[in-house]
């Protein structure tokens, strides 16, 4: 995927991992931009839950890929899709600090253009 999206200079491909061990959690990002070092972020939390902890590290990656000039199309790749689908539930309360932050984020990216685009591949942790 990496390299194929190496001709695109426009898409961030971010990818995030996050788990709990002993109720701290811990979360892990890496956003790919063409002619940008790899980043990765890695951020501990204490007492959160694993939607929680995936939540943040897709905020901090949207906020990183929309921070970046000609950034057209954003993939995220992550093991917790259910996660992912809290953004867009406007029902979900418990998370409403990151969905709004994320939404917001994403307000600001299509303003720009209509033709911004953002997807979510679900990648399971069985698959390493």
């Amino acid at each position: 995927m990496v390299l194929q999206s190496s001709s695109l200079p426009s898409m961030a491909i971010i990818v995030t991992d996050a788990s709990i061990k002993n109720n701290i959690a811990t979360s892990i990002l890496y956003v790919h931009l063409v002619d940008h070092p790899l980043i990765k972020t890695v951020y501990y939390a204490a007492f959160v839950t694993s939607t929680e902890a995936e939540l943040s590290a897709i905020r901090c990656g949207i906020n990183q890929a929309c921070n970046k000039k000609n950034v057209s199309k954003i993939i995220i790749v992550t093991d917790s899709i259910h996660g992912a689908r809290k953004i867009f539930d406007s029902k979900s309360h418990l998370y409403q600090i990151h969905t709004t932050a994320i939404l917001s984020e994403l307000h600001h990216f299509f303003a720009i253009s209509q033709e911004n685009s953002i997807e979510f591949w679900e990648c399971p942790s069985c698959l390493n």
